[in-house]
């Protein structure tokens, strides 16, 4: 065989060059897109009537005895018969009443396992040191704006997320301490932000500010709407000059108001109840509340990511009402340092008042060039953490994580029909 043609041997050099550049291109959108899940399917087994609660309980400024990501590693895999029980559920109602409701969970060996990745041993502590990484949302034009407004208060000091138009999804020790109801849960109530008062105080129009005035705080609220739609390909950097502490360059006047309605509702996971999943409560602390009113504001979906510190950008975002800025919404985003396949150790800098937050990430839709939103995970606070089972422990940042089978159970309040719930 002669050799090959020069004008035969460029073009197909050059289509092997394309070829390769595109498949690159397609590998770098993978990881900035929306994996899609096949989950399983919770289906209501028995529903039976329970006692009155007591709601007898106290809110606890942090959680103690947890078993961690390191002390979750020692424990057996759990059976099919132990997860439809820690999935299994208590209602309770407006009226006080309550029911129990049993599971079973269809089609689980379809559902590809999450990643148990390892990450580095290094840690943070929640309380904040040195600079404060927060950012105060505190004027209206930006905390009713999506995805601010998802964020939502709980009467009994929490934070949650709207999932729905009626339904919110918090942390289960907002609700119940393991043992009995809070106090406050029979009269439970949401805070939503209002919008933006359509009367101007002064005489200055809407929002009382004369026309192109900017308000002092407006900056750290535009410099926080730039960080938290950021997608991850690169962090805009300021001058650095005069810059002043986060925690301090935030507005003065014109705080956020809540209109406040009643919840209809209340459904907790029997696995966060004491003795039940013994090493794996902590994967059990959410619940969600469905509103006696929907709200008008968008809400944020639910979604289900494999690992955070696999993304480019490997961090997470969240909102809430940190006690320490009372009436005011507090951002922040931040890198993940360990994840196992329910739970998440992260940086983020967080006061009481902050748990039950929704924890978001934004990717595209598959096959799409739309970026979207989703919750992929609950803040559940600072924890003292058990490390190795020997009583020694420590306080870490911990999140729960949505995983394909909380995403079931958790769709299914939502719609009342887990055939909705198919994939996520």
């Amino acid at each position: 065989m002669g050799p090959i043609p020069l004008c035969v041997l460029l073009p197909v050099t050059v289509l092997a060059v394309v070829l390769a550049v595109a498949a690159e291109e397609n590998a770098v959108d993978d990881e900035y897109t929306w994996p899609q899940w096949k989950v399983p399917l919770v289906r209501q087994r028995h529903t039976v009537p329970l006692s009155s609660p007591n709601f007898s309980a106290h809110p606890q400024a942090q959680l103690s005895g947890t078993c961690g990501i390191e002390c979750q590693r020692r424990l057996p895999a759990s059976s099919l018969d132990d997860l439809e029980q820690f999935l299994s559920y208590e209602t309770v109602y407006e009226n006080g009443t309550r029911t129990f409701t049993s599971v079973s969970v269809q089609g689980l060996n379809e559902v590809a396992s999450l990643s148990q990745n390892v990450s580095s041993r290094s840690r943070q502590k929640r309380e904040v040191y040195g600079t404060d990484t927060r950012f105060t949302i505190s004027d209206k034009q930006f905390s009713t704006k999506y995805p601010f407004s998802t964020s939502v208060k709980i009467s009994t000091g929490c934070s949650g997320v709207l999932v729905s138009p009626k339904h919110v999804l918090t942390a289960a020790h907002c609700i119940h301490d393991g043992k009995d109801y809070l106090d406050g849960v029979q009269k439970l109530r949401v805070g939503i932000l209002k919008e933006k008062s359509r009367r101007g105080k002064g005489g200055k129009g809407r929002g009382g500010r004369g026309k192109g005035k900017r308000r002092k705080g407006d900056k750290d609220e535009e410099e926080a709407q730039q960080k938290e739609g950021d997608d991850g390909k690169g962090d805009r950097k300021g001058k650095g000059k005069g810059r002043k502490s986060r925690s301090r360059r935030s507005a003065e006047s014109g705080k956020p108001s809540f209109r406040w309605t009643g919840v209809k509702k209340t459904q907790v996971p029997k696995g966060w109840f004491k003795g039940v999943s013994e090493g794996l409560t902590a994967d059990y602390d959410y619940a969600v509340l469905e509103l006696k009113k929907a709200s008008k504001v968008k809400y944020m979906d639910l979604g289900v990511i494999p690992s955070v510190k696999k993304l480019p950008a490997g961090r997470i975002h969240f909102s809430g009402f940190d006690d320490d800025r009372p009436g005011n919404l507090v951002y922040r985003f931040c890198s993940v340092s360990d994840e196992s396949k329910d739970l998440l150790y992260q940086y983020c800098d967080a006061k009481p008042g902050s748990s039950g937050s929704g924890i978001y990430i934004r990717l595209k839709e598959p096959g799409k060039k739309k970026w979207t939103r989703k919750i992929i995970g609950v803040f559940s606070g600072h924890q003292w953490v058990d490390v190795n089972g020997n009583g020694m422990q420590q306080d870490y940042n911990v999140a729960v994580r949505i995983t394909p089978l909380k995403y079931a159970q958790i769709c299914y309040w939502i719609h009342g029909d887990s055939s909705l719930c198919k994939v996520a």
